[in-house]
């Protein structure tokens, strides 16, 4: 056997075997750019989207007794505002507010008072926000707290040690698929709760809309 020809054919296979392996690291190299100049696109097209969403405040809306936006588009959106100010375990408390003959959840939705679930109606893409404003009502300690709306949507709070009434404001969204799930928000505090804190009821609430 002519061992010259051995090693030069094994040195062939070698050089075949990092070719090989280099064009595979280069393709999935270029994979994993793919994908995260994919990921980049979808989240500029929501952060453009998002900008679409429409602003509800509660206030303004009861005060004129009109709607922020045509009927057609408010038929996708539903807002419900915080009427509770106690921080505890379980399902928060939510109502709709009521504009003239019009209210703030659209035809695209259930609210269910007596189990303070809201589901659409219409399977989908869903941009959901919540927003919690806290106050201190005397002196009080550091504490986490956690808001879950179903799985769709987690909202963690970290309220500081404060001796003053200075708001604490926790604003969170997420772009979410619905497929006729109801939606329960609840909330989770720490043992022994936080009576301290409470929850202003102007400016919290919880929205929705379905994306176009």
């Amino acid at each position: 056997m002519d061992v010259e020809s051995l090693q030069k054919s094994g040195r062939r296979r070698s050089s075949c075997l990092n070719v090989f392996l280099v064009a595979s690291v280069i393709f999935l190299f270029v994979a994993v750019s793919a994908v995260a100049a994919g990921v980049v696109l979808v989240e500029m097209n929501l952060g453009s989207r998002r900008l679409e969403i429409p602003n509800f405040n509660p206030e303004a809306v009861k005060s004129t007794g009109h709607a922020p936006y045509p009927e057609s588009k408010m038929q996708k959106f539903a807002y419900l505002r915080a009427k509770s100010s106690v921080l505890e375990n379980g399902p928060m408390q939510w109502a709709p507010v009521y504009y003239g003959p019009s209210v703030s959840v659209g035809s695209n939705y259930q609210f269910v008072s007596e189990q303070q679930s809201l589901k659409p109606q219409q399977f989908g893409i869903y941009f959901m926000y919540i927003e919690l404003n806290f106050t201190c009502t005397f002196r009080c300690d550091e504490a986490h707290l956690s808001v879950h709306v179903s799985d769709a949507l987690t909202c963690d709070v970290h309220l500081p040690n404060v001796t003053d009434i200075r708001p604490v404001t926790r604003k969170c969204w997420t772009v979410s698929q619905v497929n006729g799930q109801s939606l329960h928000p609840q909330m989770s505090v720490p043992e022994g709760g936080l009576e301290s804190w409470k929850l202003e009821l102007k400016g919290s609430g919880f929205g929705m809309f379905l994306m176009d």
